[in-house]
């Protein structure tokens, strides 16, 4: 079962890979500005990272920021969030939505979460393809696959809709 925690995404932290300049840094900022939900973007160039802050109450997209990062012809090596938990219960290898998104833990412990954590996503095209290869280790579910719910298994156990995006991620 998917089960729902009430939660708020308040910060991304995203790294960019194929920067060479300024220029580049410009560009993803830019992009990332252009999201309704983004409150501002401060661009750390020498770490080719981008501090993101969410509007209050926003609903996130963690694809939206993905797209727009390619959308000016670069890459995301890694993108972690910061989402302020009430009481969530997370459990290894099992989903759990918050604030509309689906979240699909992996090596961590089962555990109530409380306060501000930070969680790492790791879906394909979010970290490197030797990481992603190593976290399938993992999960034997489907979804980590593909990155949606499909119309057998796990996720149409959990209730999920085929279709359904599930983010994969870590602690």
């Amino acid at each position: 079962m998917a089960l729902n925690a009430p939660a708020q995404i308040t910060h991304a932290t995203l790294q960019a890979s194929g920067l060479t300049c300024s220029m580049c840094s410009n560009a993803i900022n830019k992009a990332l500005k252009t999201i309704d939900y983004v409150e501002s973007v401060k661009a750390n160039i020498q770490a080719s990272s981008f501090s993101i802050s969410f509007k209050p109450g926003a609903k996130v997209n963690f694809d939206d920021l993905k797209k727009k990062v390619e959308g000016a012809g670069f890459f995301v090596a890694g993108l972690t969030a910061d989402i302020n938990f009430d009481n969530a219960a997370i459990a290894n290898d099992e989903h759990l939505e918050v604030n509309g998104l689906i979240f699909h833990f992996l090596n961590v412990k089962d555990q109530v979460l409380s306060g501000s954590k930070t969680v790492r996503i790791l879906d394909k095209g979010y970290v490197t393809s030797k990481e992603y290869k190593k976290n399938e280790k993992f999960t034997k579910k489907e979804c980590y696959k593909t990155g949606t719910a499909g119309t057998s298994g796990c996720c149409s156990k959990s209730g999920l809709a085929a279709g359904t995006r599930i983010y994969h991620v870590t602690i």
